[in-house]
């Protein structure tokens, strides 16, 4: 009965992110209509070919950041891992994040990374957990750099552009009530194991700090990454502006009804660089949309590992539901 009952309830976690993905590709696909190409190319085209490149590099480093902020966790954890290893496994994730539904979809592979070279399953699980809670950590750090602007918002509904009643329309008629109630409820649950599982770190404040130090190397590649499309579409953001702004995207991708964002993370930049960071519509859609594809190619190289841990992943799951014979 129980397995059923979860059976149900995945499926409609599945039907809820594949009709949030679908509403919001929409509604992003409904902006571009809206603005129009030709403005979208031209601001593209306002951007020299050195920022594009640039951006690309310091992308690359985030990456490195975030391997060597999984690295320092599993190691503090007694896992035995080479740094390579790690970065390895971590882009296998990545370029899986691209694919499969959420972002928990990249951290199964990572675990199925970890197994397949013998490290601890508990360790290694509790670490991806960890991981993510350190991220979320220095993620909520940039917020108070973008309250200032947000305080100023007298009405949430200023947040979109007065001439997109479709948007507010699709977003009033989506029941995002009962979701959040549901969301809620989960959330409790889930902060109550993550304290569970992180009593291992708990212990180690150092590793903590390690890592901790690795996101912020991360945050602050990605904020440049961002200050250099805004700025060479003539945009006036501050970095740390930028940095505000860009948080209060990042808790909003969060929301588990969309498959990796896809769409949701595009409209909550556009709308809250237009909204509150006064950036024109055409440069935030534009710099929302060079984000995801400088990620997305910044993912490439894990497609050399992902192969192998899916074909570990199932063999696995072949083993565990095995029958047994007398």
């Amino acid at each position: 009965m129980r397995e059923a009952f979860n059976t149900i309830k995945a499926r409609q976690g599945t039907i809820l992110r594949v009709t949030g993905t679908i509403l919001a590709i929409a509604l992003m696909a409904y902006l571009l209509y809206e603005q129009g190409w030709g403005e979208i190319e031209a601001a593209v085209s306002q951007i020299e070919p050195w920022r594009l490149v640039l951006a690309l590099a310091v992308i690359m480093v985030s990456r490195l950041a975030v391997a060597g902020r999984w690295y320092i966790l599993l190691r503090s954890g007694g896992v035995q891992i080479t740094p390579a290893q790690s970065l390895q496994i971590t882009f296998a994730g990545l370029f899986a994040n691209n694919f499969l539904p959420t972002t928990v979809g990249g951290d199964v592979i990572r675990l199925a990374g970890a197994l397949r070279l013998k490290c601890d399953a508990a360790v290694s699980a509790a670490s991806l957990i960890a991981d993510r809670l350190v991220g979320m950590t220095g993620m909520l750090m940039a917020v108070p750099f973008g309250l200032p602007r947000l305080m100023q918002i007298h009405d949430l509904r200023e947040l979109f552009p007065s001439n997109s009643a479709l948007i507010q329309a699709n977003l009033a008629a989506f029941p995002l009530g009962n979701f959040f109630l549901k969301a809620w409820d989960k959330g409790l649950g889930l902060l109550r194991r993550l304290f569970s599982a992180l009593s291992l770190w708990l212990k180690q404040p150092r590793a903590l700090a390690q890592a901790l130090f690795f996101t912020w190397i991360n945050m602050v590649c990605l904020f440049i990454m961002l200050s250099l499309f805004f700025g060479g579409m003539g945009e006036d953001i501050s970095f740390w502006m930028v940095a505000g702004l860009y948080s209060f995207v990042y808790l909003v991708a969060l929301i588990p009804i969309s498959i990796n964002g896809y769409g949701l993370q595009e409209i909550s930049m556009t709308l809250v660089f237009s909204r509150l960071g006064g950036a024109s519509l055409a440069s935030s859609l534009t710099a929302a949309l060079l984000f995801r594809t400088t990620m997305m190619v910044a993912s490439l190289p894990g497609v050399l590992f992902v192969p192998g841990l899916i074909a570990y992943s199932r063999q696995q799951l072949k083993d565990k539901t095995a029958p047994v014979e007398e």
